[in-house]
């Protein structure tokens, strides 16, 4: 299916739904521990629309890299092997946002996410996907998109 959106106008409307995200009255402390980011140790992996994978994506070209790999302990690629800290931060996924880290609050609610997820697949709709994607399969296809 051809796109109904570009990746430029859909990478807006992406960023304006995060923006929008951290203006909600919710709780959220993250202690940046990045215990969510160690995928294999939680078992539990983001999943990602088209739409926030070409913002990962995106993001983690400019930070001048090429592809996308989890790492050997199967952490997150963004997570910085050393630091501890998210290569993307500005550019991370919902998920990442809404994250299940207790030490953060524990996962949003559905229903205090629902109409931005709605939105989110609705994005991903218009780019022409079929609904998310593990984060590591999904920027690693967004890395080809331009």
């Amino acid at each position: 299916m051809k796109p109904s959106i570009d990746y430029a106008e859909a990478a807006r409307e992406v960023l304006a739904i995060y923006a929008e995200w951290e203006t909600r009255p919710l709780v959220r402390n993250c202690t940046g521990i990045a215990n969510c980011c160690r995928f294999k140790q939680t078992g539990r992996t983001p999943y990602l629309t088209r739409g926030e994978a070409y913002v990962a994506a995106r993001a983690w070209k400019a930070a001048g890299r090429k592809s996308v790999e989890l790492s050997a302990d199967g952490s997150c690629p963004f997570l910085h092997p050393t630091s501890g800290k998210c290569r993307i931060y500005e550019g991370r996924p919902f998920g990442c946002r809404t994250h299940f880290c207790a030490a953060a609050g524990g996962p949003a609610h559905r229903h205090e996410v629902r109409d931005l997820i709605q939105r989110l697949e609705e994005i991903d709709t218009r780019l022409g996907g079929s609904g998310a994607v593990n984060l590591p399969t999904a920027v690693k296809e967004a890395m080809a998109w331009r």
